[in-house]
């Protein structure tokens, strides 16, 4: 599976945006989906998840109630709308894709393919 992500900008605090992950492969709708950022000088983090179905997602707490993870299976894409940012939020973003249990979807180390990151910059 290859990952492309795309969407991020600059956008000021309190705008919204919406990074999509295109997927190539006829097996995407198998994979659970995650969404991982890494911001300047710190660890990537876990973002959010969505089961290959999309019927179940998963958020960290710093993002919940702010960003919304999709998918649409048919167009081999998932996505990621942001709103609400916040300065904190700035980060380089990655779309990834794994066949481990659900249970896991919020460990990186359990993803399988990555995108190759798009940048989220949010303005005070």
């Amino acid at each position: 599976v290859q990952l492309q992500a795309s969407g991020g900008g600059l956008v000021q605090a309190g705008g919204s945006l919406r990074l999509s992950c295109a997927a190539s492969g006829r097996t995407f709708s198998s994979y659970v989906m995650g969404w991982f950022r890494q911001a300047p000088g710190k660890e990537r983090e876990f973002v959010a998840a969505i089961s290959w179905s999309g019927s179940s997602t998963y958020y960290s707490d710093s993002v919940k109630g702010r960003f919304t993870a999709s998918r649409d299976n048919a167009k081999n894409t998932v996505y990621l709308q942001m709103n609400s940012l916040e300065p904190e939020d700035t980060a380089v973003y990655y779309c990834a894709a794994t066949n481990s249990p659900w249970s896991k979807a919020t460990m990186g180390s359990v993803y399988d393919y990555w995108g190759q990151g798009t940048l989220v910059t949010v303005s005070s």
